[in-house]
């Protein structure tokens, strides 16, 4: 009788343990980013941190994780805007972050992406603006794209909304592939060809300040370009997405000058095929008291992620909201 009563107690506490473990089912959520000295790794890293719940973790209203219970977010390190697209709209990613015009466009499948349209893709928020840094060595400078012919160029990494708009821009100023040496490299590999002296110039559109600039600019030196009004006014008629902006003077050490350039809005990506549910989950997360003092504590450019600037754009944009950041933003009263 002795041993039957162990029996059913173990048997008991099993199906206790069994049950625990079946109700906490962890649900892995993968962000797609970008190069590790950008600024989509740190960024979707942080976010991924707002929006995780662990199973088993201490309630938020007990100091815990105020994410989504049982979600395990996670940053993962790519190439960027087009890739995530892609990887989101093939459900190899749950979520991404990727600039707004190359989202438009592959959403749409216009120009680059004609024929190959995303229609899957769906905004949860608009996150920053991405300034473009045209990066030089110290004490180099250019007038316009025009003076980057002949020259070795880091075009940023294939797969990247960055190469995309710049090889846009700069064939509107006659230099394309075919009259420059182009170098596709993500941020990190292009900073250190720059202060090896094996490039001319490199492009980088991120959110300031980027650290593999700011070590640049601490050790080998650097400069930007700044554009004129009127090529901000030539790029943003080409390239409508992308916008007159300004990165401060002092952002890098030693440039002490304000410097005009375009910048596009980082948008954070989902599919229309994950759960409404879910999704209305995360956006609620995103916006909370607990994710805003990971924004305000992490990356500088977190404290430009704002509820307020969260649909900045998105309505002319094209690209649909997700049923779930939808029904968010019209309970939070921000869309009818």
């Amino acid at each position: 009788m002795r041993t039957l009563t162990k029996i059913t107690g173990l048997a008991l506490a099993t199906a206790m343990i069994a049950g625990t473990a079946l109700a906490q089912s962890p649900t892995f959520f993968r962000i797609g980013t970008g190069g590790a000295g950008g600024t989509y790794f740190p960024i979707g890293g942080t976010i991924a941190n707002g929006i995780s719940a662990p199973p088993g973790s201490r309630a938020c209203d007990k100091g815990g994780q105020c994410g989504v219970p049982g979600l395990i977010a996670i940053a993962q390190s790519t190439t960027a805007s087009v890739f995530n697209n892609a990887a989101v709209q093939n459900g190899e990613l749950e979520a991404g972050l990727a600039a707004a015009d190359v989202t438009r466009s592959m959403f749409l499948g216009e120009g680059k992406f004609e024929g190959k349209a995303h229609p899957k893709l769906r905004i949860v928020a608009n996150l920053y603006p991405e300034d473009l840094h045209v990066v030089m060595p110290k004490g180099g400078s250019i007038d316009d794209l025009g003076d980057l012919a002949d020259k070795r160029v880091g075009i940023a990494q294939a797969g990247s909304g960055t190469q995309v708009a710049v090889l846009q821009m700069l064939e509107a100023w006659g230099v394309t592939r075919d009259n420059m040496s182009e170098a596709e490299l993500n941020n990190s590999q292009s900073a250190e060809r720059l202060a090896d002296g094996q490039l001319d110039a490199y492009f980088y559109a991120a959110g300031w300040p980027v650290a593999a600039m700011v070590q640049l600019s601490s050790t080998k030196g650097m400069e930007l370009h700044s554009f004129s009004d009127e090529d901000l006014a030539k790029i943003n008629k080409i390239i409508p997405a992308y916008i007159p902006s300004e990165i401060p003077a002092n952002v890098y050490e030693g440039i002490d000058y304000p410097v005009k350039t375009p910048a596009v809005s980082a948008l954070l990506v989902v599919s229309s095929d994950l759960d409404e549910e879910l999704v209305y989950g995360i956006t609620k997360a995103l916006w909370n008291s607990n994710t805003r003092k990971l924004l305000d504590n992490g990356h500088a450019k977190g404290k430009q992620i704002t509820a307020e600037t969260a649909l900045d754009g998105v309505a002319e944009l094209g690209v649909p909201l997700h049923d779930g950041a939808q029904r968010f933003y019209k309970e939070a009263g921000m869309i009818e």
